[in-house]
């Protein structure tokens, strides 16, 4: 039996709901920029899905939904609102940036905003 304290965060916790969210961020701005694509709603949630599945969580569809949409509000907000180099910085730096031991002000920004989206959605 593995001990309680080297369990993962349960799915539904606020703190992998925001990193999910992120992740995707991510994941939308890199194909955005690199293919010219954004992944649909269902896409996102099937990534989460994987993602959770990788350390044996996982949640209902629609709360992987409601994630997936709203990585694609502040993805598509970030790619509306600066140049195309500053995206692909921005894109880069997310992606460095899931690796916990990269330091980043951009990465620390765009998680303060997944922490702001996610909870004006759980506030609604």
């Amino acid at each position: 039996m593995v001990p309680e304290k080297f369990l993962p965060p349960a799915a539904d916790s606020r703190g992998v709901r925001i990193a999910l969210i992120f992740a995707l961020v991510a994941e939308r701005l890199g194909g955005h920029y690199e293919h010219g694509i954004w992944l649909t709603e269902a896409q996102g949630a099937s990534l989460i899905a994987q993602w959770l599945e990788r350390t044996r969580r996982n949640l209902p569809l629609a709360e992987r939904r409601q994630l997936s949409d709203l990585s694609d509000q502040l993805a598509r907000r970030i790619a509306a609102s600066v140049s195309r180099e500053a995206g692909l910085y921005i894109s880069h730096e997310l992606g460095e940036a899931l690796d916990p031991a990269y330091q980043s002000d951009i990465a620390l920004s765009v998680m303060a905003e997944c922490e702001q989206l996610l909870d004006g959605a759980l506030a609604a």
